[in-house]
């Protein structure tokens, strides 16, 4: 039987069947995508990866819907997927990556394909999926946390990143993370690609007005203070306050929340991946 993993007590054995879906909250997914892309891109190779791309129907700025769907499919069918779903997206993903690659004339050298560039993007994934949980539901405990992350590796492997690529323990991936974030760096092109996503300019206007605003401060809170550096951000004590009450309101929220209601929308891309493949329809 598996063991409750938001109330674990004994801290000295780690559980010994991580239900992960325990740990998924769709709406935290939605708050925390862009503060999230920030992060990923926030790596030179990445981030001109992104904005120098010619597949124009993966630009979010083209095809906002069809992006949100390629991206929380890909999160859904990593987390929750069987190993022939993770085989098949995979595949479907590497030949969409297939174009994406520097040129001549690209500020720095990238290749889609470079599992170290996707090792970066999974390490932002993992550490945006804690964070958000733990922003909602208070800390997990060590057995958890410890299990929570070796599960985390599938944000990688479903690509090219090899499993002895994770770092083998959270201490080992706090060192690599410390050490990237501090070198991460935004270039001025890739912040105008940043502010256009967090201002919706890819949605009507009337989306714009309506909610740009409460975008930017929920992006803005989610980010690392480096990045918001990075940014030209400015956070203060209070703004802390306030998303600190949110996220926790949202996280008691939630928990009233039948499991199939709290896990939308990643089990609904799920479902849609599940019955593309039988009808043999793209899956991304």
């Amino acid at each position: 039987m598996t063991r409750p993993l938001r109330a674990t007590t004994d801290e000295t054995e780690p559980p010994d069947e991580l239900d992960i879906t325990q740990f998924i909250d769709g709406i935290a997914g939605l708050l925390g995508g862009a503060a999230n892309v920030i992060m990923q891109l926030s790596t030179r190779p990445v981030g001109y990866g992104v904005v120098e791309s010619t597949v124009d129907s993966g630009k979010v700025m083209l095809h906002p819907v069809k992006r949100l769907r390629t991206t929380i499919t890909y999160l859904a069918v990593a987390m929750l997927g069987t190993e022939d779903e993770r085989a098949d997206y995979r595949a479907a993903v590497n030949r969409s990556h297939r174009p994406v690659h520097s040129t001549a004339s690209s500020p720095v050298r990238y290749n889609a394909f470079d599992p170290r560039l996707q090792l970066w993007v999974a390490a932002c994934l993992y550490w945006g999926a804690k964070d958000l949980y733990e922003r909602m539901h208070g800390p997990m405990d060590e057995p958890t946390a410890d299990a929570f992350y070796r599960y985390s590796a599938r944000l990688g492997t479903t690509l090219q990143v090899r499993q002895d690529m994770w770092p083998v323990d959270r201490q080992a991936f706090a060192a690599y993370w410390d050490a990237h974030l501090a070198d991460t760096t935004i270039d001025p092109p890739i912040r105008d690609y940043f502010n256009d996503l967090i201002d919706l300019k890819m949605l009507p206007c009337p989306v714009q007005l309506a909610f740009a605003r409460p975008h930017r401060f929920f992006v803005a809170g989610l980010l690392p203070q480096h990045l918001r550096d990075q940014m030209g951000f400015t956070w203060t004590a209070r703004d802390e306050r306030v998303l600190r009450r949110i996220m926790r309101t949202l996280g008691t929220t939630q928990t009233w929340l039948p499991r199939q209601a709290r896990m939308f929308p990643m089990n609904a891309y799920l479902l849609d991946l599940r019955l593309r493949r039988r009808l043999g329809l793209p899956l991304v």
